[in-house]
């Protein structure tokens, strides 16, 4: 039995200002190089333009499934034999600017069977921390 099968999804969301503009931020999210730099340890992308994240050794591959340039991307993340699998972990950002401040959000969806919301919240936290450092905000 599949381990998605065991385990119920959670969906966490958290926004993170970020004082970057869009044009700045987007490459970071859109891009394998700009994701290495913060996310992971690498990201490649394979003959089938599936990206392949990879984390303490490990492959992880998913398709990008949408973008908007510089204001979205999601990643819908693939089963072991890079398949499609019903309700797949995702990871969606988005870029919020508003248009009253004209400060400049990072919005994170995670969608994943990890569930303790501390450590999502701690984790993202770090992660978005060195992205700001990257970007110089």
């Amino acid at each position: 039995m599949p381990l998605s099968a065991t385990r119920t999804k959670h969906r966490f969301m958290v926004e993170y200002p970020v004082n970057a503009s869009p044009k700045i931020l987007y490459p970071y999210l859109a891009s394998p190089s700009g994701l290495a730099q913060w996310f992971c340890q690498d990201v490649r992308i394979d003959e089938d333009h599936r990206y392949n994240f990879i984390w303490d050794n490990q492959p992880h591959f998913a398709e990008l499934n949408s973008h908007r340039t510089n204001r979205s991307v999601r990643y819908v993340f693939l089963d072991q034999n890079k398949r499609h699998a019903p309700d797949a972990n995702y990871l969606d950002f988005t870029i919020e600017e508003s248009q009253l401040t004209q400060e400049v959000y990072l919005r994170v969806l995670d969608y994943s069977e990890e569930t303790d919301e501390v450590e999502l919240q701690e984790m993202w936290d770090g992660l978005v921390q060195q992205l700001r450092e990257l970007v110089g905000g």
